[in-house]
């Protein structure tokens, strides 16, 4: 088997681990009473804290046997794989607005991915580290923030992906920084970038947690996927001086990209996600309680019967004292 093929099988297997990872984490959300971020004592947590390690090792040793333009873009495929893999193992329905919704992001961040350059030699300064570090923790709190501030869960759990995909791909950006170190032994910048990446990988897995909770599957996941290389590509474009292949043509076509990722997010973010129904449906309900199913309509209020009473104040309906 070529290296080439055995790149494709590592990342097909690492997309299907964090999706199996996201799966996890949802169902744990939707039946957590009250535990948001870290519900310790869930064993399924535990679980996909595993798969998402299992998906990301899978990941770097993908890029060891096959080029970054083909490995970035089928990570992609982690969002492709969690809506069947939930149809089958949650019996979860998937509407065909959500199968749009997640086509359009796939194939946008793939197309945005597969358009991003060959990485620049130029690696990220040791100065440079702790102020990248200090303005995304600033930005993935404000965005905390933010959603606790909103009462739609939908777009609750989608701000908590946003500050999920944020850390995740500055901790993508500190582990190459890591390696470059690592290969120069430079061992002085060596162990913060370690302590950094320790930091913003737990942020992203207990933000991500939380997204999930009374948002669905596909809303946060998309999200989660298309946040997190995009940040990482803007910090290689601002910070090492990489850009887009085929010049100004390329980033046209990436920004079309880009637009293509953001719609399919928007359309699972308003009516597309398949667990959380729409972006106004309230909390998921808590086990033992009774729910319509996803796109039906809401079960009608119960009317009132009218009192049936005699003038004289008896009720006309005989009762064990009458």
């Amino acid at each position: 088997m070529s290296s080439l093929m055995v790149s494709v099988l590592l990342c097909l297997i690492s997309a299907a681990a964090y999706a199996a990872a996201a799966i996890a984490q949802e169902r744990v959300a939707a039946t957590s009473d009250g535990v948001t971020y870290a519900p310790l004592r869930r064993p399924g947590w535990w679980g996909a804290v595993v798969l998402t390690g299992v998906g990301a090792g899978l990941h770097v040793v993908a890029l060891a046997f096959g080029p970054l333009s083909l490995v970035q873009p089928l990570g992609a495929l982690t969002l492709v794989f969690a809506l069947p893999m939930a149809a089958l193992l949650v019996h979860r329905p998937i509407g065909a607005a959500g199968w749009r919704g997640a086509v359009l992001a796939t194939v946008g961040l793939a197309g945005l991915l597969s358009l991003t350059g060959t990485p620049h030699p130029e690696t990220l300064g040791g100065a440079e580290r702790p102020v990248l570090a200090a303005v995304v923790l600033a930005a993935v709190a404000a965005l905390v923030l933010a959603a606790h501030r909103m009462r739609r869960p939908v777009l609750r759990g989608v701000t908590l992906a946003s500050a999920a995909g944020a850390a995740f791909g500055i901790a993508s950006v500190f582990t190459k920084a890591a390696a470059e170190d690592w290969t120069d032994r430079a061992t002085g910048s060596l162990l913060p970038t370690l302590g950094a990446i320790a930091v913003l990988a737990t942020a992203g897995l207990l933000l991500s947690q939380a997204a999930y909770r009374g948002a669905g599957l596909a809303a946060p996941l998309a999200t989660v996927t298309v946040v997190n290389p995009v940040v990482a590509a803007a910090v290689g474009i601002t910070v090492l001086g990489e850009g887009f292949r085929y010049g100004v043509a390329g980033g046209v076509l990436a920004v079309v990209a880009g637009a293509v990722a953001a719609t399919g997010v928007v359309m699972l973010t308003l009516r597309g996600s398949p667990a959380g129904g729409s972006a106004g449906s309230g909390p998921v309900p808590r086990r033992g309680a009774s729910a319509s199913a996803p796109g039906s309509e809401p079960a009608p209020a119960p009317v009132p019967r009218p009192s049936a009473a005699r003038p004289d104040g008896r009720c006309l309906v005989p009762s064990r004292d009458d």
